[in-house]
């Protein structure tokens, strides 16, 4: 029975962090790319459906364990591969069937929560705004470097030389090109 509650605990952890992740690319789309105010009862809305559908999931699973068990019970032969149960499987089959459904049944729980709700809308805004912190940080080293503070800038000052001639001055020549031809046409 240990072993059952363990494996159904960390089931439910690894679809919490996947209800915590969608959750955070929600948060980061809507407020970022559309610019919504962050309305944690939206979100909660999410939360909730980032659960039931990790649910269902697992309840497919069960069911998927469930209909193997009845194609292996009574089969003795030897196994053709990694999945095709045989009689001896039909014990783990069920004990995996348990599990999957008691994550479903969990998950369930969690998402009539409202505490549960609202404690994984938080972990996902702070995953969210732990991610646009890096970003901004990482922007800001990167374009406000000065070259004696870049430990490679010597290292990849002749890459950098040989694309500024290689791209951006033969893009510049083209484009003069073009505007000397477009204002030859209009003269």
């Amino acid at each position: 029975m240990r072993r059952n509650a363990e494996a159904i605990e960390e089931g439910v952890a690894i679809a919490l962090a996947a209800a915590r992740l969608q959750v955070k690319n929600r948060i980061l789309v809507d407020t970022i790319v559309d610019g919504d105010d962050f309305a944690p009862e939206v979100f909660g809305g999410d939360a909730r459906e980032a659960l039931m559908g990790l649910a269902a999931e697992q309840d497919e699973a069960a069911s998927a364990m469930s209909m193997l068990r009845v194609k292996a019970w009574g089969r003795h032969s030897d196994p053709h591969g990694t999945h095709d149960y045989r009689d001896r499987d039909v014990r783990n089959l069920r004990r995996r069937a348990k599990q999957y459904a008691g994550v479903a049944k969990r998950l369930r729980l969690l998402a009539e929560s409202e505490d549960d709700v609202h404690r994984i809308v938080e972990e996902a805004r702070d995953a969210a705004w732990h991610d646009v912190e890096n970003n901004i940080d990482t922007r800001l080293r990167i374009e406000a470097m000065r070259p004696d503070d870049d430990p490679d800038y010597e290292k990849m000052r002749e890459a950098r030389m040989q694309a500024l001639r290689l791209v951006d001055l033969q893009r510049l020549s083209s484009e003069a090109k073009k505007r000397q031809a477009a204002d030859g046409v209009a003269s």
